[in-house]
């Protein structure tokens, strides 16, 4: 997985690649160059007292070191151009591809999980890469150079090698195999800490209201629990292994030292040669400790080069048609035949067989009881979920051949829970129609029944919105989330529940304002209080998914008794207080 996603994103870096490799091949030959030179100092010009020998051979010395330093200058620049334009361009991808997604691949991944895997991981493959840039090219051509220039100075010392390396890569395998699973177990619980702390502070009024505090410190302190002590197991592996490289490094080290003396000893090799080999040694041992950096976290970053593949290699369920429709004559109709819909794996559909016909210039109010399908229903006509049975068709075409911008460009949607995104009144109310003028947003303030508060903030229309609206109440919050509908001027206005955070009198006034607006549209109303749909052309009745009943609130009230007892309902509890 972490080898094709790296093909991938820095397929479009290979220049600076190739920079890198040229400039770490210049970089580590000079460096496996100066012991040898080091080496001729010593058994040329100190032992024999020549200083020429010395000062031309440090000359050379001193040059190679500089040129050394300047290629892994370079290097570094453009290892570290390639990792952050990667890095970029990867979590580019799976933002886009997150967009793509419909309500049921966000539900299937989770919030938590998809900031996570934009976030966090998509940093640790790009530390692998800025790693790798500096390091990896280097370790292979210090490690077999250092072999073979050591090897040249001492054939008698080479077995030494021959035992030290493969006893250094087994100890690496056997502790980088255990961490795999561990930095996989790490990353799901990241995951958790994220969505239990999303959860806390989103939730944070309800949570003091309910004096939970307490609870809530003991289950973050739990999830924090299972990440610290995941990331102590991989700790205590990770700790491991300096101290053995070091071990072994050690034992190399003598053991060359004490087989030298002897061949030193015995005239078949110089001291020169054998400082030379000691180099070489802990070269190769340095290049081995570079590719132990590399395993500390390549495991990790393919874990999680894992998890992004699953994110840009799922496919939305909602798809636009290979040749899209992107206009038709008939205008502000919506209709569905025998619409359904279903989760994977649900016992049963959350939709059944719904069909009706909303048109122009009439009013539709969908009214049921709390999971009887109301949402789900109003999400299927902007298609940001499909039906699985059935259609749903916009201006006479399926919503699945319509181009998907088109079509929610026809729609006016008020969803459910409004969301504001932080800047100004204006920016807000411009998202679905950057050209409006100020005039054009006044009118639709006015319309919306926000226009008094509005003028009240400091700024008016360029008064700052907190994310997520947190600066404003949650009726102001809905009303503004109509007037940023009304600005588009759609065909068809969607409004899920909208009306619910507004007293009577409020409600009562916009509705009366919306009337002459939305006259020439197709209006489709989710609602909780029947004063808010009594007026409709035509009420829906769901009840457990299914439609059991469509009329008008009078024709309801006499042969629906679903809805008849939704009504009673809210009599008695108007009459109550």
């Amino acid at each position: 997985m972490l080898y094709s996603l790296l093909r991938t994103y820095l397929r479009p870096y290979g220049g600076d690649l190739a920079g890198v490799v040229a400039l770490q091949l210049i970089s580590t030959l000079t460096t496996l160059y100066l012991p040898s030179l080091n080496a001729e100092i010593i058994d040329n010009g100190v032992a024999k007292g020549d200083t020429g020998v010395v000062l031309s051979t440090g000359g050379t010395m001193l040059l190679i070191t500089c040129l050394q330093v300047a290629c892994s200058i370079g290097a570094v620049y453009f290892g570290a151009r390639a990792a952050m334009g990667m890095g970029r361009d990867l979590r580019g991808a799976v933002v886009h591809q997150v967009g793509r997604f419909s309500a049921r691949e966000v539900g299937y991944f989770g919030a938590p999980s998809l900031i996570t895997r934009s976030t966090n991981d998509v940093q640790q493959v790009q530390m692998v890469v800025v790693i790798s840039c500096t390091i990896l090219v280097a370790a292979p051509i210090m490690g077999i150079g250092g072999i073979v220039m050591s090897i040249r100075q001492s054939q008698g010392l080479a077995w030494v090698l021959a035992v030290a390396v493969p006893l250094l890569g087994l100890a690496m395998y056997l502790v980088i195999s255990k961490m795999v699973p561990q930095f996989r177990l790490m990353q799901s619980r990241i995951d958790a800490i994220n969505r239990v702390l999303r959860e806390q502070i989103t939730g944070i009024r309800v949570v003091r209201a309910f004096v939970r505090e307490s609870h809530e410190v003991r289950r973050f302190g739990a999830a924090n629990e299972d990440l610290a002590g995941t990331a102590l197991r991989v700790g205590k592996l990770m700790a491991l292994m300096l101290p053995m490289v070091m071990l072994i490094a050690n034992i190399t080290s003598v053991a060359v030292l004490w087989l030298g003396g002897h061949l030193i000893n015995e005239g078949t090799m110089q001291i020169g040669s054998l400082t030379a080999v000691l180099s070489y040694i802990m070269q190769i041992l340095m290049a081995v400790m570079m590719v132990t950096v590399i395993a500390v976290i390549l495991p990790r970053a393919s874990v999680c080069a894992e998890r992004l593949t699953e994110v840009l290699d799922t496919e939305p369920s909602v798809q636009a048609s290979p040749k899209p429709l992107t206009s038709w004559r008939e205008r502000g109709i919506v209709e569905m035949r025998g619409a359904t819909f279903a989760f994977p794996g649900a016992e049963a559909p959350v939709l059944r067989n719904v069909s009706f016909l909303a048109e122009p210039g009439m009013t539709t109010a969908i009214i049921g009881g709390t999971g009887s399908g109301k949402s789900t229903l109003l999400n299927l006509i902007p298609r940001l979920i499909d039906v699985t049975g059935g259609e749903v068709r916009v201006g006479a075409a399926d919503v699945r051949v319509v181009d998907p911008d088109r079509l929610r460009a026809s729609i006016g949607l008020v969803p459910q829970k409004p969301y504001l995104f932080s800047g100004t009144v204006a920016s807000n109310l411009r998202y679905g129609r950057p050209d409006a003028t100020d005039a054009q947003l006044w009118r639709c303030l006015e319309i919306a029944q926000a226009a008094d508060f509005v003028r009240a903030m400091p700024g008016g229309l360029e008064s700052p919105i907190a994310q997520g609206g947190a600066t404003v109440s949650g009726g102001q919050r809905q009303r503004l989330a109509i007037a940023r509908a009304l600005v588009r001027e759609p065909e068809i206005y969607l409004f899920d529940d909208s009306f619910s955070a507004l007293d009577l009198s409020t409600d009562a006034r916009l509705r009366a304002a919306l009337a002459p607006v939305t006259r020439d549209a197709c209006v489709i109303i989710v609602a909780q209080r029947v004063s808010t749909i009594i007026e409709a052309d035509q009420i829906i009745v769901l009840e457990d998914g299914a439609v059991v009943g469509i009329g008008t609130h009078a024709e309801l009230v006499d042969r629906c008794q679903t809805y008849a007892e939704i009504v009673a309902s809210q009599l008695a509890a108007q009459a109550a207080s």
